[in-house]
Formats: C-alpha cells, structure tokens, sequence
C-alpha cells in the first residue's frame, strides 16, 4: 500500500496534535476511537506518512519533527513519546507569519532559510498542509505557490482564501494538482454544534430569531485570531452558520477574547432566542469546552486522505466534496448533512470532486 506523504507549513499546537494523532493511531490499535472514518478508500490513518516540516520560531528549527512538536509555545495536551521520526523542522520564510505579540515572546531563528520547492520536491511529498497562524496571508500564500512550483496537492487549514480564490484554483487546474479549503473545522466544535442545534431547531418548528456563539481561547491560535483575524475568522464562522438555515437572521459567531490560562483549551458560549407555538418563546444558552488542536485532527485525516484519493485519481483543481465536509468556507457552501453524502459519493466514485 502507498504511503501518503505530507508535509507541514507551520509546527504549531495544530501540528503537534496531527503528528501525535498519527502515531498514536500507529501503535495504540485502539479500533478507530475518535475516528470518524476508519477507512477513506483504501486509506487509514496508518498510512499517512511524514517527510517535510518547516518553521520559522528558534527550539523547534533544527529539531527532530519529534521534538519539536513540544517545543514552546506549543501547549496541548500530550497524547504519547514519539521516538526520534529523521524529519528536521527546517527553516522558511517569516514574512506575516507571526503576529507582533508572538516575536515580542519568541525568537525567530536565525539559520539560512531553505529552498522549500526543493525541500519538497526532494522529500518526494504528495501534499503539503499549510498550518500557519491565522492572520498571515502572506505565508499562507508563500507556502501555496510552493506547493504549486513543486508538483505538491494542497490542503490549507488556515483562513486565508486559497481554495476560494479564483487565482490559485485555476493555478491548481493548469498544473493538473487538488486543493482542500478554507479554515479547517473541527470534529465537535462551535461551527458544527452551532449549525447542528439550528438545524434541529428549524425542523422541528422553532422560527430562531437571534443567535450568537463566541469563543474564548488560550492558544497560540486564539492570540492571532484576537489580533489579526478576528474580523475574517468571524466572517468564515457566521457565514458557515448561516448556511444551514433557509432564511436570514441576526447572528454572530467567532472568536472573541485571548485568556492566557487557559492553555491550549477553548470555551465557546452559545445562545439562541426563537419562538414556537403561538409565537412563545423559547432561549438555549450552552457552554462547550474543548482541547483546541486534537479537536480538528479527525477532520484533518479524512480531508488528507480525501485529497490522496483525487491524486490517484488525477482530480485536479477545488474538491468540492472533501471542502465542503471538512472547512468553514468552502468552494461550495452546503449543510452538514449534504456534506457527507457529497463526501460518500467522491470517496465511491459517485462524485467527481
């Protein structure tokens, strides 16, 4: 069986929680607990295999992928030791890809930067996963013409628009390459409780009036989102909400403050006024709490293998399907419930992206 080969722009909390994910799968057997989908294809998580890493920050620069994971300021939760794995974190550009706040509390490492479309084309990856912070365009893009210039499918996590962006999909399409996007999602999240608790609603009655859900976090990533993707993390979230109801109405959802802490844990608050019966009111008010990165690694895997089936298959361009099962926003916008049939029908054939 082919191995599928990944490689990571950005060794954050996110990382950390996808490499150890990966190999606690590897070694535990634990009969695909947390999974969503044990098998994608002919793919399991045993089969993801990693061969590149790039960082900019000094302590994870250099190091073994291993190690580096847990270097600071990573701070989720450790799921297992992970012996040494031969990947060295090498070095690429900074450009935006930390905030003014993170260089005020890490050094950026001083080692030559490396020529990442060499890196990768001599690691042989077939995607790179782009793991920037929130609010760095400019590296988010950097990382997605070097995918395009080394032969390398594309998955980006972050918010900025690659797989929306017209540019790049055609860019994707004339190199005959995928692209997964935008914004991750996680397995049990804001966004997926948020549009599930709404749906529910809708169908048994309940004309919903107001909402909003807001998340307080303690990670790296709820420091960049409070400084510099606060305004487009909440447009992705309130949008992706949105598209579960048929009818307009005023909601907000995103994030909202940083809290030290709180560590790599979020707390998402959500409330709903709606009416029934006799236009009677009726509110919900809920309170979810997470650990934040290993929150997005089911997802993660089933869009990794999703995107190595359109390599087998010589898909190229946007996936519609795996998009729209697995990121806030999408090529194409559709329900939850759309989501996964779109991705059953692309993973059987059924679909052609």
């Amino acid at each position: 069986m082919a191995k599928i080969k990944i490689a990571i722009a950005g060794v954050g909390n996110f990382a950390s929680a996808l490499v150890q994910g990966v190999y606690f799968y590897k070694q535990e057997k634990n009969d695909g607990l947390g999974l969503i989908y044990e098998n994608i294809g002919q793919y399991t998580v045993d089969d993801i295999e990693f061969v590149a890493a790039f960082d900019t920050v000094k302590g994870k620069v250099g190091a073994d992928l291993s190690k580096a994971i847990f270097a600071p300021p990573n701070n989720t939760m450790k799921l297992l030791d992970i012996e040494d794995t031969g990947i060295i974190v090498q070095k690429a550009k900074l450009l935006d890809g930390l905030s003014q706040k993170m260089q005020d509390i890490l050094k950026i490492d001083e080692s030559p930067e490396v020529d990442v479309i060499q890196v990768l084309k001599d690691s042989g990856a077939d995607i790179l996963i782009i793991m920037v912070p929130s609010g760095a365009p400019e590296a988010a893009k950097y990382f997605a013409d070097c995918a395009l210039k080394a032969g390398c499918a594309l998955i980006n996590t972050t918010p900025t628009s690659i797989a929306c962006d017209p540019e790049f999909t055609n860019k994707f399409l004339g190199a005959g390459l995928p692209v997964a996007g935008d914004d991750i999602m996680n397995q049990i999240g804001s966004t997926i409780l948020h549009k599930n608790i709404l749906q529910i609603l809708t169908d048994r009655g309940v004309k919903v009036k107001e909402s909003y859900c807001l998340d307080v976090g303690g990670g790296n990533e709820s420091l960049n989102a409070l400084e510099r993707a606060r305004k487009i993390k909440r447009t992705y979230k309130t949008e992706a909400v949105k598209s579960q109801l048929p009818y307009e109405f005023p909601l907000v959802a995103g994030s909202t403050d940083y809290v030290d802490f709180l560590g790599n844990t979020r707390d998402s608050y959500f409330w709903i006024l709606g009416s029934i019966f006799g236009n009677a009111p009726i509110k919900i008010d809920i309170r979810l709490s997470t650990v934040d990165s290993p929150n997005g690694f089911a997802i993660l895997t089933d869009v990794i293998r999703g995107v190595k089936l359109a390599l087998d298959r010589k898909i190229t361009g946007p996936l519609e399907s795996v998009s729209a099962y697995g990121f806030k926003s999408p090529p194409k916008k559709t329900t939850i419930q759309e989501s996964r049939v779109w991705l059953e029908d692309f993973i059987a054939g059924r679909k052609p992206n």
